[in-house]
């Protein structure tokens, strides 16, 4: 299953990515451009936008009823029955381009040092280069969507942005 996502769901652009789900998003892109792409390339538009779901129709776009990051996770996950694990850390979560082994040796040079005596196994981008490892991220992921999968409404209303333990908050997305 491929995506499209709007610019009002840029963190669940992310995590469907971590997912390994082929997920395009671009904070510029019009509601036109978005339909457009959606149709050309066959992918799901998610948006929080009710006119743009509205013409799309069930078969074209998801609309997405939350705020809450971990919320839109749960939602998209469980509606269209996603698996949480078969991709995981498959697809880049800048670009969106697969990740490759790559030989440490290869990497040598964009790694610290405390990495290289760490971690054996890396994987590159195939288009931005960027570098991935099974650090504490992987876990704090992991972590992450379990426990979005779980929520529940007590922790909405400790946690209403759905940021607490986002283990890559940071990321550019």
């Amino acid at each position: 299953m491929k995506f499209v996502v709007d610019v009002m769901l840029g963190k669940l652009a992310k995590w469907l990515r971590i997912l390994g789900y082929d997920t395009e998003y671009k904070s510029s892109w019009t509601d036109a451009e978005l339909r457009a792409k959606a149709t050309q390339e066959h992918r799901l538009l998610l948006t929080r936008d009710r006119s743009l779901a509205a013409s799309l129709g069930p078969a074209g776009g998801l609309f997405i009823q939350s705020q809450n990051p971990r919320e839109q996770f749960r939602q998209v996950v469980k509606t269209l029955g996603l698996d949480t694990e078969q991709g995981l850390f498959t697809i880049c979560t800048r670009c969106n381009r697969p990740v490759e082994p790559a030989d440490p040796e290869e990497v040598a040079d964009m790694v610290s040092d405390y990495l290289r005596q760490q971690h054996r196994t890396f994987w590159r981008c195939s288009t931005c280069g960027r570098i991935y490892w099974e650090g504490s991220h992987l876990i704090n992921a992991k972590r992450w969507i379990a426990a979005a999968l779980e929520s529940s409404s007590d922790e909405r209303a400790r946690d209403p942005g759905g940021t607490q333990a986002d283990p890559l908050a940071a990321d550019d997305c």
